[in-house]
Parts: structure tokens; C-alpha cells; sequence
């Protein structure tokens, strides 16, 4: 197993008889490295007791022992193999529940688990729970080093290939320990994954769920049932940070309030987290997510569209004022036709995987000369009601000429109300601007947005990209608000 290195203090904990003292020592080539004692939770009749070790730098292995003294004998509990590094929770729905038997290039990708042995994988098992449960009720992976088995045991069980090969990107920057924690299930809305005090945040029920209104398979819609099960229980754990794949199952459930479920889930999982593991946590701990990929290439509404703008809490990029420590990986140049788990589980999941990594380096790791996001605009500025120029944060590769990729809000100049979206074709380039043609709309332009299409680029081809980064420019919109 992996415990949080330092400068984290690593928790222990465990079970044990009320009124025992429990002794815990982290043993290192037949010495003590570190010694805690605690005493068992009076609380109940089974208590629980818990260690803050003394901060232990990365590596090992070390073993680690729990001796509970009673008056008339003594248990001991051994831990062995165990090592310091980094651990990752990863949560979500079904792309971040495939397998890397599921992903491009899955038998490459297999053959090299074993080439990564200081990481280790743990998972949690597909449970749910009216009531916040203590622990996990069940474990579908005990701590273990990867093995092709775990890692390609079947599609959408065993282990997630995103945390898997994020994980791999990670030890291969680091090259200490990783822990890599999933609990993830398919077809979810973020409602089962948040506690009632983010619902109510929200202005969300907190009794009722939906029914199954998308073409994936579906695990539990109730609220908080998944947050009690598999998440809630981690919260003693320490961890450095975590990474999220989910909101495709609410493109058409509570699709306008996810710029607010998102967000407040965010912060209620780092304030949960830092209490439970009596502060070692990170109260602001780093949150990384994956900004939705593509379904349709024809679809009547553009909830895919609201969802990923949603995703930012409608800044269009992260970090931001309103999700401090986040960081994204836009995806929705990643679509993939041919997958046969559906168009909605598209099979690049290495690319996913690196452009979350990039953002882990730069916001939990502190890599400043890291480059982990696309460009965004930052200036716009229209020239005789015909073109309109837009000034980016970063240099441009501009692929296409697009015709349509940019659209502008025309409204009469003497309505608000009589707008409608027309293209705004790109006419010319430089460094870090665009200029966009506004002639189609020989009218008031009122808005602006880019890639606004469930489908908006061809398979690593959307028009726009970071020059010399290969990271595609996100989706955004300006005005109108969505009704």
C-alpha cells in the first residue's frame, strides 16, 4: 500500500476495544522510524482509533504495526510492503470506469504494468448507502501493485485506465511511490456523488433522483447514495489530491445547476477530507477534471455544450475565482466513431490521462514552466461592425480556417429579444489573435462563442491549439445567459 509522504502526515486507522491503547510504529531495516499511541474511541462499543504519523519522506518499503493492549492479552496487526508517496483519489462515472483492456493500444499499455511496480492501486466496490457509512462495505481491490489482470480484467471493471495512466505520468515525473485510489461507477449524476449540504447549497432535492434518461449503462441516480458509500468512508485518508470524469449523466439532469453542484461538491470534499484525516489534508487540496468529450454529431439541443461550459463554473477555464487549486484537460477533440462501447466512451484515454497530468504539475507540484491549458481569450475588440478581433493569453497554431467554429449572437439594434447565433468564418491570423468576419450578421452582435457543438472537432483536429503544446483552445461563450 501507499501511505501520503511528506510533508503530510500519513493516517492510520483502525478498529479496536473501547478503552484500549493501541501502539503504532513504521519500521524501517529492523528500526523504529516512527512511533505514535492513541487510545480507542469510547464512543461505541467497537471503537475507532486513529495516528497522524510523523511526516516520512517518500519511499521504502517500511512495515507498520498496530498492537492494541488489553489487561490480559495483546493483538497485532502488520502491515508489510508498505511505501510513502502520493496518493490520488479518481471519481466519476463510466470513462473514468473503463479499463485499459478498453483503451487504444490496450495490449501495449498492459504488458507495461509491470514496469511500474512502486505504483499501487486500491479500488472500492460499487456500493451505495441511504446513511454515511463509516467505512467502505465493500473492497474490489485490495492494495496491490498493477498487474495486467487488475488493470485488463474486463470493460468498465477492475481498475480505471485514466487514474492508471495518470498515475504513470506522475511516477515517471516524480519517480517515488504513487497511490492511486478509485471509486467510480458508470452512467452516475454528480447528485449521488455530493452530500445533502451541497444539494442544499444547490437548492436541489435531496430524497429523489432521475430516472435513466441517457444511452449509457447506469449505476445509482439518487442523491448522496454514492457519496455515502464509496467516498464519504475515504474521508480519513490522506491524500495529495484528486481527479474527476464525470457529467454525462447530467447533460439532461440538473444541466444549469452544475456550475453550482460542481463547484460546492469541489469544496465539501476538501473540507470533509481535511477533517477526517484531522487536518492533514489539504484543505484546499489540488481537484482535477476532464472537461467532457464528444456523443453525438447530431443532437437537437446543445446540453453537451452547457455542461462542459458548466464544468468551469461558466468561467470557461480553471483555475478560476470560483474553483481555486482545479485544473482541466479539454477533451472534446478526442470523439471517437469507431469505439464499440459507444461514441460516448471514447478510447483515447492516454491523451486524457496526459493533459491531466500536465495540470497536476503545474498546480499541485508547483511547475511553473509548465503549460497545461489551451489558450483563452482575453481582449476583443470590433472593427467597423465587420470584423472582429480576438486577442488570446498564449500563442496560436491555427490548423483551419474555420467557417463556423465561431459564431456570433445577432440581435437588431432595436430588440434584445430578435437574436439569433450565425457563423463568424476565421479570415486571418497572427501570433496570439484571430480576426473573425461579422458580416453574416448585419445586425447588433450581442455574444460570442467558440466550439458550442456537441462535436465540434475532428479527431485531434479542432482548429485551434496551443502553439508548441499541442493543448486545444476550450470551448466558450459570451452572453447570452442560459435560460
Amino acid at each position: 500500500m501507499v501511505l501520503q509522504k511528506y510533508p503530510i502526515r500519513a493516517v492510520v486507522w483502525g478498529y479496536g476495544t473501547v478503552g484500549a491503547t493501541v501502539n503504532v510504529t513504521v519500521w524501517s531495516n529492523n528500526s523504529i522510524f516512527s512511533h505514535q499511541i492513541t487510545t480507542v474511541n469510547k464512543a461505541a462499543s467497537l471503537g475507532v482509533w486513529k495516528v497522524s504519523l510523523d511526516p516520512i519522506g517518500p519511499g521504502g518499503p517500511f512495515l507498520v504495526t498496530a498492537e492494541q493492549k488489553h489487561t490480559r492479552h495483546e493483538d497485532r496487526i502488520f502491515l508489510k510492503d508498505v511505501y510513502f508517496g502520493d496518493i490520488w483519489l479518481c471519481g466519476g462515472q463510466s470513462n473514468m470506469e473503463m479499463t485499459v483492456l478498453q483503451v487504444m493500444n490496450a495490449s501495449e499499455e498492459l504488458s507495461a504494468a509491470s514496469h511500474y511496480p512502486y505504483i499501487r492501486l486500491f479500488q472500492a466496490a460499487l456500493k451505495q448507502s441511504d446513511q454515511e457509512l463509516d467505512d467502505l462495505a465493500s473492497i474490489a481491490v485490495q492494495w496491490s501493485p498493477p498487474t495486467a489482470e487488475i488493470l485488463g480484467k474486463g470493460n468498465f471493471t477492475s481498475f480505471s485506465a485514466v487514474c492508471w495512466l495518470f498515475g504513470q505520468y506522475l511516477y515517471d515525473q516524480l519517480q517515488y511511490p504513487i497511490g492511486l485510489v478509485e471509486s467510480c461507477w458508470g452512467g452516475t449524476p454528480i447528485e449521488a456523488w455530493s452530500s445533502k449540504s451541497v444539494l442544499n447549497k444547490c437548492g436541489l432535492p435531496v430524497t429523489t433522483g432521475y430516472n435513466n434518461l441517457t444511452n449509457e449503462s447506469t449505476g445509482p441516480h439518487q442523491p448522496t447514495v454514492l457519496w455515502n458509500a464509496m467516498i464519504y468512508p475515504l474521508r480519513r485518508m490522506a491524500i495529495k489530491g484528486a481527479i474527476w470524469y464525470q457529467g454525462e449523466g447530467n447533460a439532461v439532469w440538473h444541466n444549469a445547476e452544475y456550475n453550482c453542484t460542481f463547484p460546492a461538491m469541489i469544496e465539501d470534499w476538501r473540507k470533509v477530507f481535511h477533517q477526517g484525516s484531522g487536518g492533514t489534508t489539504e484543505i484546499d487540496f489540488p481537484f482535477g477534471f476532464v472537461q467532457l468529450s464528444t456523443y453525438h454529431h447530431e443532437f437537437p439541443d446543445d446540453s453537451f455544450s452547457w455542461i462542459r461550459w458548466h464544468q468551469t463554473a461558466d468561467f470557461g477555464y480553471a483555475p478560476n475565482p470560483k474553483m481555486r487549486r482545479t485544473f482541466m484537460a479539454v477533451a472534446m477533440d478526442l470523439g471517437d466513431e469507431k469505439s464499440p462501447y459507444g461514441t460516448i466512451h471514447p478510447r483515447y484515454k492516454r491523451d486524457v490521462a496526459y493533459r491531466l497530468h500536465l495540470g497536476a504539475r503545474a498546480v499541485a507540484y508547483g511547475e511553473t514552466a509548465v503549460v497545461f491549458q489551451g489558450p483563452f481569450p482575453r481582449d476583443f475588440q470590433l472593427k467597423n461592425d465587420t470584423e472582429l478581433t480576438i486577442t488570446y493569453s498564449q500563442a496560436l497554431t491555427v490548423l483551419e480556417l474555420s467557417k463556423d467554429i465561431f459564431e456570433v449572437y445577432c440581435c437588431t439594434k432595436r430588440s434584445s429579444s430578435n437574436c439569433a447565433w450565425v457563423s463568424a468564418p476565421i479570415v486571418g491570423n497572427s501570433v496570439n489573435t484571430l480576426s473573425l468576419s461579422v458580416t453574416q450578421c448585419r445586425q447588433k452582435v450581442a455574444g460570442l462563442r467558440y466550439a458550442w457543438n456537441e462535436w465540434p472537432c475532428e479527431l485531434k483536429k479542432c482548429p485551434l491549439y496551443s502553439r508548441g503544446y499541442n493543448l486545444p483552445v476550450p470551448p466558450f461563450i459570451i452572453k447570452p445567459a442560459h435560460n
